[in-house]
This record gives C-alpha cells, structure tokens and sequence, in this order.
C-alpha cells in the first residue's frame, strides 16, 4: 500500500526550524495499531493522518506514544499539504476530529496560515502543588494553573530559558503536559513559553500550537488585550500570533515543505469498518 507522505517544518518561516510534522494522505482509516506503528516509525512530535471526508477532511493525531485530542502544529502542517499541494486554488479547509469537532484553517496571500481552535482557558490550582512541580521542573513557579496541560508561571524569558527538568519527576505530577512560561522580554513578543510532554512521548516539544489554545487566554487575560505575540523558545523555537474571540482561539503561521515521498505500508493492515470508528465518536 503506498501512501503519499509530506514531512512539514511548522511555525517556521525557513527548513529546519519551527516543529516538523508528518502528514499521511490516506484513502481510508487504517486500524489503530498501524497508525500508531506509522506514528512509531516517523518519530516526530506528531503524525497527523488525513481522510478525504466530501470537500473536507477527517485528521487524527499520534505522537510516537499516543493519539492525542488537539494539536497544532501537525494541523497547520496539514493545512499546508491540503492548500499548497493537493488544492492549491483552495484558500480554506475544514478538518473534523474526533475529540475537538471540527476545525477550519484559511491561507492568506501572504503565505500565512490562521487556526480556528476552541479556548482551553486553565483554572488556578493551590500554591500546594507548587513543591512538587518545583522538584521535577528545577525551579519553583509562581503560580501553577491547568486545563488540559499543567501551566507554570515564572517572571522571566530568562527563568524558563533555563530549566532543566527531571522528565522522570514531570512524568509524576503531569498526566499529560507541563507548559512553563513567562512575560516575553523582547517588545514585539507578548509572552514564552516551554512545553514538555514526556507522558505523551514527547519531551520537549518544539513548537506546540494545541498549548496556546490554554496560554492564548490566560495571557490575554492577564495583559488585558486580545491580539497577542507569542514565541517558544526551544532549541528550534517558533513563533505563533494569537487572537481570542470568545471561546474560540486563533493561531497563525507559517509551514515549509522539507520532504515529500510515499510511504509504504504492509497490505495486511486493517482497514477500519464502516460502521467503526468515524467522527463525533471518542476512541
């Protein structure tokens, strides 16, 4: 079974930066085993699968560990296969998902891709949890919050620049995630942040878009303005411009082609029922 394959560097203006993502153009679902083992093999932050689904398309999201409920940068990776390679007079797709409905990404003439997410806000937790988040971090926050992801608050660039976590002690007190983050030091970057997942395969990731659906409303709470500039600053580092409407999260970037080619897939894989699993049912 050959299936096409593109390999996407997202919020990223050149190769090589940003966070890479694999995008899979299936002509039906596979079983879930075989996803996971594509995901495996690709060892990226994220393979995102794709199913025409009439002028849409269903995705779905696997780190090398696990599927996940909402990612950003493999959507934005899948939005540039569809719009810049499959149907480049295209400038908008829908794509519905099984855990975060249905998700709509436009193109602008200037090469720009904008994500309509639902908002993840975090609630404040108590300062008793701090210790523990403190021991697996390497420095204590200020403030803990969580919604999906844990979310840590420093005071500077510079203090989230520095951790160096104990991923063993994150896998302890985050089942899912931990973003640690801070008011941007430079004028034109409203805040940074840091995110490591070793819970869902993923220690640090790069750039990671599904966590500013939870920092875009905090931060623009707290700064008290809705149009916001966010950068990560991991070794690749990325930067994201967010915007809150209500309960809904817009996350703009950029994506560059680094690899396209066909993946070859045994032909004993399952391919998933009719009546199986399809969208608006949780796996």
């Amino acid at each position: 079974m050959r299936v096409p394959f593109f390999q996407v560097d997202a919020f990223a203006e050149r190769p090589f930066s940003g966070n890479p993502a694999a995008v899979c153009v299936l002509e039906g679902w596979l079983d879930d085993r075989t996803l996971a083992a594509i995901a495996a093999e690709n060892n990226l932050s994220e393979t995102a699968f794709l199913v025409a689904h009439g002028d849409d398309f269903e995705l779905r999201w696997f780190t090398p560990a696990v599927e996940v409920d909402l990612c950003g940068h493999a959507t934005l990776a899948s939005a540039f296969v569809v719009l810049e390679q499959l149907s480049s007079e295209r400038r908008a797709v829908v794509f519905h998902t099984r855990r975060s409905g249905a998700l709509t990404v436009h193109r602008d003439d200037d090469g720009r891709f904008t994500m309509d997410f639902p908002s993840r806000p975090p609630r404040r937790l108590g300062d008793d949890e701090i210790d523990l988040f403190a021991e697996a971090l390497g420095a204590r926050p200020n403030e803990l919050w969580a919604s999906r992801d844990h979310v840590a608050l420093f005071s500077s660039e510079r203090d989230v620049a520095a951790l160096r976590p104990d991923f063993d002690r994150v896998l302890a007190c985050a089942d899912h995630a931990i973003i640690t983050t801070a008011p941007g030091d430079a004028s034109d970057v409203d805040f940074v942040s840091r995110f490591f997942g070793p819970a869902v395969g993923v220690p640090e990731d790069p750039v990671t878009g599904s966590a500013h659906a939870t920092l875009a409303p905090f931060w623009a709470d707290r700064l008290g303005k809705r149009e916001l500039r966010a950068r990560q600053i991991s070794a690749r580092g990325g930067s994201i411009d967010c915007r809150v409407d209500g309960d809904r999260v817009h996350l703009t970037g950029r994506a560059v082609l680094v690899i396209e080619g066909t993946m070859h897939v045994p032909e004993s894989a399952e391919r998933e029922a009719t009546s199986g699993n399809r969208i608006g049912r949780t796996p």
